[in-house]
């Protein structure tokens, strides 16, 4: 385990710059423009750049088949910690909105946290 910092999981959402709730075709544009961006080819062999390219691709190649992506969507890695509330709910709002369609009450501790949240946030404007 030594030096291998690569290995760390990554949020391929975040690398492919999309919500989580993205459309195949959303990936790929954002992967195209990625993937164009980033090529090695246009960066003379720089080291780091292929990293980030080859993270790129593997990202990609999980988000766009539904199999790979259901998978991921369940185990992967959310950097949840990195985002304000307003991002997590932007993010997040199709998988919120399923909670509730599962059947998962709108009076839930989460809906009351997040009031108490909002009320929180009005009040630090004035």
């Amino acid at each position: 385990m030594e030096g291998n910092h690569n290995s760390t999981p990554k949020d391929y959402y975040k690398i492919l710059e999309v919500d989580y709730d993205a459309t195949d075709e959303k990936i790929r544009l954002n992967y195209r423009k990625l993937a164009l961006k980033w090529h090695p080819d246009k960066h003379k062999g720089d080291s780091s750049v292929t990293a980030k390219f080859q993270e790129i691709n593997k990202a990609y190649n999980v988000l766009i088949d539904p199999d790979k992506r259901f998978e991921y969507d369940i185990t992967g890695i959310y950097e949840i910690d990195k985002y304000t509330l307003r991002e997590y709910l932007a993010r997040f709002k199709g998988m919120i909105l399923t909670c509730n369609g599962l059947g998962i009450p709108h009076t839930s501790i989460w809906t009351q946290q997040l009031r108490e949240t909002n009320e929180y946030a009005d009040d630090e404007k004035c």
